[in-house]
């Protein structure tokens, strides 16, 4: 199910050879007669729906307990815990297009995640997190190619160490941080060799581990090893995209197929494009320049067929990650 449109922005992501609902988390759950999507924006909100024994407090709570870039407003939606018939993804199907971005699910059942994890990624733009606390396990996901899986590997996960990773980095502006090195309030760090670390990476999870003396997550990636901002920074500037046009086009009285016309919609997208270099997301050259560039054919190099449709599907763009350092060597010599 998504969400009419007239806009559609596809953005490939070329390997090197409105920010609505973006920091939002839905916490996904079971409750006895189901729960209907609601917004909580404080923590004693959720306790007038959910005891503090339950998955979904503690998965609210955790985010709720992190620092500046905590989520304004959490979601949390619940299938009946009655029902024994259907799929876990039954009820999230009808939520694909709501205001959230970030999935919780109280389930951490390796068959559930699977099913989830399956649904968000045909859906194409939401991510999953979810957690473990085996090895194999994470590699069973990571074989399962799904790129918008995120799978946070602990020995506590009752604890909900990836809804408190969503809560620490989650609303921070879009593109502005890397989701390595993070710190987690109530979360412990594992004591992990550099074996078992490396092992917990292979399996395509992360982790929480202790450096220079403070807890930060292992890494900052999906299971199938994509860096998790490049995920949330592709799928911001596609959002943003189609809905800034939506707007024009809903906006304007008619967009005349002209050169002006058309004008029009390319400054949209620039204007996106501007954005996300501000935010971070698009890198920038020697004179601090952004690295991005649109294309848009003029009326005279549309066939006058593709016009007659009022189709106008000449329009392009592409932009250079910023990226961040995850990791630095540094030669040093000493003299006599």
């Amino acid at each position: 199910m998504g969400t009419l449109k007239d806009v559609t922005v596809t953005i490939d992501l070329v390997q090197p050879i409105g920010r609505k609902g973006f920091g939002t988390p839905l916490i996904y759950g079971t409750k006895a007669k189901g729960h209907e999507l609601k917004y909580y924006y404080e923590l004693s909100e959720v306790k007038k729906d959910f005891t503090d024994k339950t998955p979904e407090y503690e998965a609210a709570k955790v985010i709720f307990e992190q620092g500046d870039n905590r989520p304004e407003k959490i979601a949390i939606a619940c299938r009946d815990s009655v029902v024994k018939d259907g799929l876990v993804t039954d009820v999230l199907e009808t939520l694909l297009d709501k205001d959230w971005y970030f999935l919780i699910s109280t389930s951490a059942v390796k068959e559930d995640v699977l099913k989830i994890s399956e649904m968000i990624e045909l859906d194409g733009s939401k991510m999953f997190f979810t957690r473990t606390d085996k090895v194999e396990e994470a590699a069973e996901i990571k074989k399962a190619g799904k790129e918008r899986t995120v799978v946070f590997y602990h020995n506590d996960v009752s604890k909900f160490p990836e809804s408190g990773l969503i809560g620490a980095v989650g609303a921070a502006p879009v593109g502005s941080v890397t989701w390595k090195f993070k710190e987690i309030k109530g979360i412990s760090p594992m004591e992990l060799s550099l074996g078992e670390l490396t092992a917990v990476h292979e399996a395509g999870a992360i982790t929480y581990v202790q450096k220079a003396g403070r807890g930060g997550t292992s890494e900052g990636t999906t299971s199938t090893g994509v860096y998790i901002d490049i995920i949330h920074s592709k799928d911001y500037v596609k959002f943003n995209m189609e809905y800034r046009l939506q707007q024009l086009l809903n906006n304007t009285p008619k967009i005349p197929y002209t050169d002006a016309g058309i004008a029009l919609i390319e400054a949209q997208c620039t204007s996106v494009l501007k954005e996300a270099f501000n935010n971070g997301i698009i890198a920038a050259d020697e004179n601090g320049l952004p690295l991005y560039s649109v294309n848009f054919k003029k009326r005279s190099e549309i066939p006058a067929d593709i016009r007659a449709k009022r189709e106008y599907n000449e329009g392009s763009f592409e932009f250079e990650l910023s990226g961040a350092v995850h990791g630095v060597k540094i030669k040093g010599s000493i003299r006599f």
